[in-house]
């Protein structure tokens, strides 16, 4: 009987295992996407829909255990601000996997996993300043100050 047998061992022992899972929660958590190898996408499912349902719950304790798993208290912070609530109303299925085809150094299988709703945050409106059109005045080119010194000596001259 193979029961109880659903963990994925990735040929590593399990502490390498745990941080390689906790290090790609945490890139797919900054990411939202991320390309890796399909054992490894597999592995990370229940690992990254796991971490997902504790913020979900976004109580002290949820956030205090992913701290403890993911020790990226960022991804963390991440996590339970920007992606949970994106997925509040889903009951599961939080991440999808693509697959992608075979790598071309060694024909390992790739595949993209990515969060099903993805938080995309809204990107800045541009705000257009008003431009005031700045008007240039032609310069007025003063006659020399000897013309109309005498002009005005003349004239003085002829009352």
């Amino acid at each position: 009987m193979n029961h109880g047998r659903k963990v994925v061992k990735l040929k590593r022992s399990a502490a390498h295992r745990r941080s390689l899972l906790a290090n790609l929660v945490c890139s797919l958590v900054e990411h939202r996407r991320i390309r890796t190898t399909l054992a490894k996408a597999k592995a990370l499912r229940p690992f990254a829909e796991r971490m997902l349902t504790l913020g979900k719950r976004g109580d002290l304790h949820a956030r205090r255990t992913a701290i403890a798993v993911l020790h990226q208290p960022a991804s963390v912070k991440k996590l339970f601000e920007e992606i949970a609530p994106a997925s509040m109303d889903r009951k599961g299925g939080y991440t999808r996997i693509t697959k992608l085809g075979q790598r071309r150094s060694d024909a390992a299988p790739m595949a993209f996993i990515e969060w099903v709703d993805a938080y995309v945050p809204a990107a800045p409106k541009a705000v257009e300043a008003e431009v005031t059109p700045v008007t240039v005045e032609p310069e007025v080119v003063a006659a020399p100050k000897k013309k109309a010194a005498t002009k005005k000596a003349k004239a003085a001259s002829a009352e």
